[in-house]
């Protein structure tokens, strides 16, 4: 399973948002749960530019936090960012771009809430 930035977010802030399917399917000891560097990456470009302000002090300890929690870092390799560019559809946010390409080479299910992703053909899971 490959988390989508909003998941990670509303997981490390315990937010009712976060279905209950989904917090089961990131804590099922079956499932192998990765954050993408691509969230780093989104989340410390929201938090530049005055978004997610309630992020900004745990950023500092993202890949720690990513790790206490039980997840496993996805890093972003070149094959990930040519077809993340390459990608047709017109959902133009590149961080999401990135996922599910990450999540199409990587034969992962993508826990998100935005239905774009999947019309990439992702697997999706909310």
């Amino acid at each position: 399973m490959l988390l989508d930035t909003h998941a990670l977010i509303w997981w490390w802030k315990n937010d009712p948002t976060l279905p209950t399917a989904a917090r089961a399917a990131m804590t099922a000891t079956s499932n192998q749960v990765f954050v993408s560097a691509a969230s780093g990456w989104e989340l410390a470009t929201k938090i530049r530019k005055g978004q997610l302000l309630e992020m900004r002090a745990s950023l500092p300890a993202f890949a720690e936090d990513v790790i206490r929690d039980g997840f496993y870092h996805l890093p972003v390799t070149a094959q990930h960012g040519v077809h993340g560019g390459s990608l047709s559809g017109a959902h133009k946010d590149p961080f999401d771009r990135l996922i599910a390409a990450q999540a199409l080479l990587d034969d992962m299910t993508v826990v998100t809430r935005d239905r774009e992703i999947a019309k990439f053909g992702c697997k999706v899971l909310w």
